[in-house]
């Protein structure tokens, strides 16, 4: 008898989303968990015939590469807060099958909060731990699951109780609480461990798929690259160091005794609100807004996709709040996504802007109309993403070369040297939103000017940024 192993249908047959020239092998270690556990985790999605409604969601560590390979929804959570995600999706999404993919850096350091609250509701998710006993992914710092006298990193005499504390058992502590249906360790080690890793993945999905509650498989899993070790020494090292102190076995099975019973999200109805509270309704004062127009505007200025850069306190931010919050206030729909990425410190700090006649359906902005740069990164990295008709106002007091496309619009406003002039150099942002409203016309001055109030904290600054936006608007009309 032949016996054929194939890949299963929920892994992509070309992992396109891998960097590199092989894109048909996976990028894990040699000798590294991660594959054994994605395989089983595949197969068990496949058997079960979930995988067009099965979301996984993995966060920072080497777990985060999940979605090279998985052919079914993929979300890359904020470090730990992966089971916070599978939460939201669980609950907005009933039916799907969600999976919380962490390894121990993340689940057990960062994302304690999240696991053990998930836990203690009983979400109905699946939690998949893989505890290899250290940052894997970062260069191999001591995690939470580090042995005691384990040599690290960050640890290069060993981790000592008196200074960094014991190992955290995971499986041990999420079994202290009451909701969870279903907990067990296991370890990739021998065929005999190795198999059953996989019953215990299975059975965790199977209770999702059976809307039985909360499940985390705790998998110990070999780092050799990590380690520093051979993998063939790395699975007896998890046999003999680890599974001492992360003893095998399955702590809570509830899924006999638990009936299914779907997710029914209870929802909240404003009448009834007050009653349940016990307290008096005020009722609620809505403002009567007419909603702008904007056909006076160039067809290539109207319903503006707006992308506001520069460096970090130049207050980008704080302009594409303004922006927003004046489109607003007309009677438009608008949204405001602002990037609070490491770029804050120094590269292109930005924040997305769209004001429309229309709802908007999503608040990001990939190609924009109107780009608005403050330094000369900025300009560099956001201008071949504006659209040709669009219009460029940049700082011409910072950007040292002025932009050469010939199919857009552009405006150079010396908005810091103006600031200056007025004895601030921060309300460059305002001297620029004036500009834009002088410019372009999507604004008025005067509204621009009587809503500062609406977005500046601050208000005793409210009067110098009157006179930054009347000063962008007055230099706007003087060039003309």
């Amino acid at each position: 008898m032949k016996v054929k192993f194939a890949k299963p249908e929920t892994f992509y047959d070309v992992y396109e989303r891998k960097a590199g020239g092989d894109q048909t092998v996976t990028h894990y270690c040699p000798g590294c968990g991660h594959g054994n556990i994605h395989k089983m985790i595949a197969e068990a999605i496949a058997d079960l015939g979930v995988q067009d409604r099965t979301v996984f969601v993995s966060p920072v560590g080497c777990s985060v590469f999940a979605y090279y390979y998985f052919d079914m929804g993929n979300i890359q959570a904020a470090h730990g807060r992966a089971p916070a995600v599978a939460t939201g999706v669980k609950r907005s999404h009933p039916d799907s099958i969600v999976i919380s993919y962490q390894g121990d850096g993340d689940l057990a350091a960062i994302g304690t909060a999240e696991v053990v609250h998930a836990a203690n509701r009983g979400e109905k998710i699946t939690v998949i731990f893989v505890n290899n006993a250290i940052y894997g992914m970062t260069g191999g710092q001591m995690a939470p699951t580090t042995l005691v006298g384990q040599r690290t990193t960050t640890t290069p005499y060993g981790r000592s109780p008196v200074n960094e504390g014991y190992p955290i058992r995971v499986a041990e502590l999420i079994n202290a609480l009451q909701a969870p249906v279903y907990i067990e360790r296991v370890a990739l080690t021998d065929a005999k461990h190795t198999a059953q890793t996989r019953k215990a993945i299975r059975k965790a999905l199977t209770y999702q798929v059976e809307n039985k509650g909360f499940s985390l498989v705790e998998v110990l899993a070999a780092c050799p690259t990590g380690w520093g070790v051979h993998p063939t020494q790395a699975r007896e090292w998890i046999k003999e160091a680890m599974e001492p102190v992360f003893p095998l076995g399955c702590f809570r099975d509830r899924g006999a005794e638990i009936e299914a019973a779907p997710l029914e999200p209870r929802p909240f109805i404003n009448e009834d609100l007050h009653e349940k509270l016990d307290v008096p309704s005020p009722g609620l004062a809505v403002e009567e807004v007419v909603p702008g127009t904007m056909d006076h505007l160039p067809e290539a200025l109207r319903n503006p996709r707006i992308k506001v850069a520069g460096f970090g306190g130049q207050g980008v931010l704080m302009l594409g709040l303004g922006l927003a919050t004046v489109g607003m206030k007309l009677g438009y729909h608008v949204s405001w996504l602002p990037s609070y990425g490491p770029e804050m410190r120094g590269g292109t700090a930005n924040c997305s802007v769209r004001i429309s006649t229309n709802m908007i359906g999503a608040p990001t902005v990939a190609e924009s109309d109107l780009l608005v740069a403050f330094n000369r990164p900025s300009v560099e990295k956001f201008e071949p993403d504006l659209r040709a008709g669009g219009m460029l106002f940049y700082d011409s007091s910072l950007v040292d070369v002025a932009p050469q496309r010939g199919d857009i619009g552009i405006v150079a406003v010396p908005a810091t040297k103006l600031a200056d002039e007025l004895g601030n150099t921060k309300a460059a942002n305002m001297v620029m939103f004036g500009a834009i409203a002088e410019k372009t016309g999507l604004f008025k001055e005067d509204d621009v000017r009587s809503h500062l109030g609406d977005f500046i904290k601050k208000k005793k600054l409210i009067p110098l940024n009157e006179e930054a936006v009347a000063k962008g608007a007055q230099f706007v009309r003087d060039m003309a």
